[in-house]
């Protein structure tokens, strides 16, 4: 079974999808094999998802990035949300505001007004239009009225590395992937997008300490090619939930500052209404804040 992930390895899709199909692949005894199609925000390797056989050989580790932004934020995109048959969630994760080690503000309110005082001079990395990097950061600026230049990259761990090396200056990436870089002194983290503070990260503030209005939570999913037989989503379903109920894969989760879905979450028909709902959620949203400044 080949797992497409529409973005570089050892970014966050790519992270948390090989965490659940290494358990998977146990309880089905099937190889599922990861498969890093980059490019354009995740489209071309969720389209070419959307177009495979509905044979239950080819999947896709979707995202919020993958489902709602890219088809609001890319230009002819070939799909929408519906050309998959959603199997189950498998992370959930804040956003976190991080930047080249020595950017130099000493907090988020200096961070911010930073980003305002100099404007365009300063280059936000993100994974591709549409991609949640994007997205996070899309919401985040324009909370704060700021346009930075935007650099963009096949994924966001190609930012991160550019970010590392003093090339970009910031980016807004799930905990899940950059929890290790902020942990080793490779980037400065300046807030994150939960209500409250991580475990994982517990001395990087919520946004709201500073007074700026900025949460969202960026969710992760496995989807079929839409048509696959309903047998065949109910196992990989239930293969997918055993996995999530593995304390050792759990640990892994919440040790890069992910979240686990509820039970209640996981089924096939609730992450499609749960898909269904963030689409109707995020769409004028995206659309108004992705408008240039008149």
């Amino acid at each position: 079974v080949t797992v497409v992930v529409p973005f570089p390895a050892g970014g966050p899709s790519d992270v948390i999808a090989r965490i659940v199909t290494e358990h998977m692949s146990r309880t089905l005894g099937q190889s599922l094999v990861i498969e890093n199609v980059g490019g354009a925000g995740g489209t071309i390797g969720s389209g070419r998802v959307a177009a495979a056989a509905p044979d239950g050989y080819t999947l896709l580790a979707g995202s919020m990035g993958s489902h709602v932004a890219a088809p609001v934020l890319t230009p002819n995109v070939k799909y929408d949300w519906q050309d998959f048959a959603p199997i189950g969630p498998t992370a959930h994760s804040p956003a976190v505001i991080v930047a080249r080690k020595d950017f130099p503000a000493k907090d988020l309110r200096e961070f911010v007004a930073y980003l305002k005082a100099k404007g365009g001079a300063v280059k936000q990395a993100h994974g591709g239009i549409g991609a949640s990097s994007h997205m996070a950061c899309l919401l985040f600026t324009s909370a704060i009225g700021v346009t930075p230049t935007l650099v963009a990259y096949r994924g966001s761990v190609l930012g991160m590395n550019d970010m590392i090396g003093g090339h970009v200056d910031f980016l807004c990436e799930q905990s899940v992937s950059v929890s290790q870089q902020v942990k080793g002194g490779a980037v400065k983290a300046y807030g994150i997008s939960a209500a409250q503070r991580l475990a994982a990260l517990p001395d990087v503030p919520t946004a709201k300490e500073a007074g700026i209005n900025y949460q969202m939570s960026i969710w992760a999913g496995i989807f079929a090619p839409k048509g696959t037989p309903q047998p065949i989503v109910a196992k990989l379903s239930a293969a997918l939930d055993k996995a999530l109920d593995d304390p050792s894969v759990r640990k892994r989760i919440d040790d890069l500052g992910g979240a686990v879905p509820n039970k209640q979450e996981r089924s096939p028909s609730a992450f499609a209404t749960y898909v269904k709902a963030e689409v109707e959620r995020w769409a004028p949203i995206l659309k108004a804040a992705s408008q240039p400044a008149k």
